[in-house]
């Protein structure tokens, strides 16, 4: 991919849960539909313990991995794992100021596999079928430095193995939820 070349890049691990998005008084899943659902329960209720250190304007984007998708999660640091902040303006935080957020909101981010100038062999590399002693989706690139929603498609890329939904329906419908699991040395907020 040419166009993160010369560039600092962070890779993290791609998770598979469900996007949410933070804001001061809202917060919802890709949709900004937000429909009540066990599975959001959880991350409803740390919404409601942080949301009020959230600036006006801004965002905090991560996964809502409380409920399995198609990978069972038995060693998660957290249910909620951030993987993006976006200030007033719409810009995404460069990835230093994204772990400092993270940081005075109590949460935690996305596991990073890689960071420094983009490396195409070295990153395509990185993937394996298991991260630590999970399943893992695939991961994603993003510039180091921050970025305007304009440039988003330019700044960040997915790459996601193979076969990766395993189920015939979609993991909300019809299904019960199947709580992932957390790593014995974490705690829940």
């Amino acid at each position: 991919m040419t166009r993160f070349e010369g560039q600092e890049v962070v890779v993290t691990a791609k998770m598979d849960g469900e996007q949410t998005t933070m804001y001061t008084d809202y917060l919802h899943a890709r949709s900004i539909d937000w429909s009540r659902h066990p599975s959001r329960s959880w991350v409803a209720n740390l919404h409601a313990q942080i949301g009020w250190k959230i600036p006006p304007g801004w965002r905090i984007c991560g996964e809502n991995l409380f409920a399995k998708h198609s990978i069972h999660y038995q060693h998660l640091p957290s249910y909620f794992l951030v993987f993006s902040v976006w200030n007033e303006q719409n810009v995404c935080l460069a990835w230093e100021e994204t772990v400092e957020w993270a940081a005075l909101l109590d949460l935690m981010t996305v596991p990073v596999l890689y960071a420094g100038l983009w490396d195409e062999q070295h990153i395509r590399s990185l993937y394996t079928p298991r991260w630590r002693e999970d399943e893992l989706e695939g991961y994603v690139v993003r510039l180091a430095g921050a970025f305007t929603y304009s440039r988003f498609r330019r700044a960040v890329a997915k790459f996601v193995r193979a076969d990766h939904a395993q189920t015939r329906t979609h993991w909300w419908r019809g299904q019960p939820v199947v709580r992932n699991e957390l790593a014995t040395h974490t705690r829940q907020m």
